[in-house]
């Protein structure tokens, strides 16, 4: 079986993360990288997740430049595609755009614990890959 590989153009990359509810933020920390679940929301031209404001991505997430990575594979036909966006990490403190989002998003953390930090990835770059197995 030989493999094909190609881009995947911006809008497909945003219909790819309009589509999902899971992804992975990345971050750095003084302990090295950081690479973690959570469900989100595509707002505009950003990602918004929320977080504990004690944990790894309430004390680094809005500070600097993150990741956001979704994906999908099928390992019986070797396929599958990625979508990477990344940017500035922001905190949402707006109470008017805060209204909104609790509005008219369904952004509930899946996890247990307590989750007020709204964090924003306006992307400044969204690309992705596919690979399709060919037999």
């Amino acid at each position: 079986m030989s493999v094909r590989t190609g881009e995947l153009d911006p809008r497909t990359c945003r219909e790819l993360l309009e589509g999902r509810e899971v992804g992975r933020v990345g971050v750095c920390t003084p302990a090295g990288p950081q690479i973690l679940p959570v469900n989100y929301v595509v707002d505009g031209a950003s990602i918004v997740f929320r977080t504990a404001p004690y944990g790894v991505l309430g004390r680094h997430a809005w500070h600097g430049r993150i990741a956001f990575e979704i994906d999908d594979s099928d390992t019986a036909t070797k396929s599958g595609w990625s979508v990477l966006a990344t940017g500035q990490g922001e905190l949402v403190e707006d109470a008017d755009e805060l209204a909104a989002l609790r509005a008219f998003t369904d952004n509930r953390p899946w996890g247990p614990g307590s989750r007020l930090l709204y964090v924003r990835l306006r992307w400044d770059s969204l690309t992705g890959r596919r690979v399709r197995g060919v037999p």
